[in-house]
């Protein structure tokens, strides 16, 4: 099966080719707003973008997924809408940043699930806008794009995204989780050899789908900023786990408690599992993985019947750690098993599927991918 880039590659001519991945979050969800620690790594599945000049200010943008073409220019005033906001709010925010965006002829390729919490978005952002720097000639270091694309989908989308998925899409190595500091953008990579330590990833996309999803996001999110005023910190980052009795006695409302209670725990369990990691002891991160998600079910309530079962039926059939990844609603769930329990435990969380009369899931295994590339061009 011929990857996105391998099918652009085909017809992408004298322009140039880049590509982004998506991501899975080991650990750290609903941590990079609080300006916080996440641990993500990319995929090996990616959004391709290939482009060339236009003599003419304008992008027509085309979709191998939807079949559609877009044109749009920014100079006529209104928003562009749909799939193509994401194309022009790279345009928009470039030229905001006083890069002098030539227009292009973009066509889209893309290998990452739509909808499945794996960061299809940041993906199509952070290539398009590889695109368009090359095709300008300009100098945007790789480590100040994922800010750029945070921007561009946080004010001209509209999505109130943290920088972890952009940064992911961007900065990821292959073989490497990332360490992130959403509050400095300090980054290490941490090395995450799976099939050295005779394990893997088994990724199940639930298919549950999503609802309310962005009113549910963006109440957490008030309450956390709301928790940080009381407490007087600037974000619950500045919170240390050990001082964390004392600043849920401060809070009066039983659900801001729980929402502070995932967001500060969540946090150590990140720096947690980076140590274990950086030791070698992969297998350690499992019970982290399970903490995790037993944290975002019980005290930031975000999961659903169907993640809640994928992960129940992995530990029970020798995952060593599982947990729902990303905004939550849905999406897909990471089990981290070893190699020869792998085809076990997707089997019986296909069973348990049927069982429950849930949609039938995607499973898929992943390894640490490449951060935005170049393909050609």
């Amino acid at each position: 099966m011929t990857t996105a880039a391998e099918r652009l590659a085909k017809t992408a001519g004298a322009g140039v080719l880049w590509a982004s991945p998506g991501r899975v979050n080991l650990i750290g969800e609903h941590t990079d707003y609080n300006d916080g620690f996440v641990l993500p790594f990319a995929l090996p599945q990616a959004t391709a973008v290939s482009g060339g000049r236009l003599a003419e200010r304008r992008w027509v943008v085309s979709s191998e997924q939807t079949g559609e073409t877009v044109t749009f220019d920014l100079d006529g005033g209104g928003k562009v809408g749909g799939w193509a906001s994401y194309v022009a709010a790279v345009v928009w925010v470039l030229r905001e940043a006083g890069v002098d965006v030539p227009g292009a002829s973009l066509t889209i390729a893309s290998d990452v699930p739509f909808g499945a919490g794996l960061s299809s978005s940041a993906a199509l952002e952070c290539a398009v806008m590889a695109v368009l720097v090359d095709l300008a000639g300009a100098d945007v270091p790789m480590r100040d794009r994922p800010r750029l694309a945070q921007r561009a989908e946080n004010e001209y989308v509209g999505a109130p995204t943290g920088i972890m998925d952009q940064a992911a899409s961007t900065l990821c190595h292959e073989g490497n989780a990332l360490f992130l500091d959403c509050r400095s953008l300090a980054t290490e990579q941490v090395p995450f050899d799976l099939a050295g330590a005779g394990l893997k990833i088994l990724v199940v996309d639930s298919k549950a789908p999503h609802a309310h999803v962005d009113g549910e996001y963006a109440a957490r999110r008030r309450a956390c900023e709301e928790a940080a005023g009381i407490l007087g910190v600037g974000a619950l980052r500045d919170v240390d786990v050990d001082a964390l009795p004392d600043a849920l006695a401060k809070l009066d409302d039983e659900t801001m408690r729980r929402r502070v209670r995932h967001v500060v725990t969540e946090n150590q369990r990140v720096l947690d599992t980076v140590e274990v990691l950086r030791a070698g002891d992969l297998r350690a991160a499992g019970p982290l993985m399970t903490a995790s998600h037993e944290s975002m079910r019980d005290d930031y309530e975000i999961t659903v019947p169907q993640v809640d079962t994928a992960v129940r039926v992995a530990l029970e059939h020798g995952a060593h750690g599982a947990r729902m990844t990303g905004g939550g609603f849905g999406g897909c769930v990471l089990a981290l098993v070893d190699e020869e329990h792998c085809d076990t435990v997707e089997v019986a969380v296909r069973e348990a599927f049927a069982a429950n009369g849930f949609t039938p899931p995607d499973t898929f295994v992943v390894t640490p991918g490449q951060g935005t590339y170049r393909i050609s061009g």
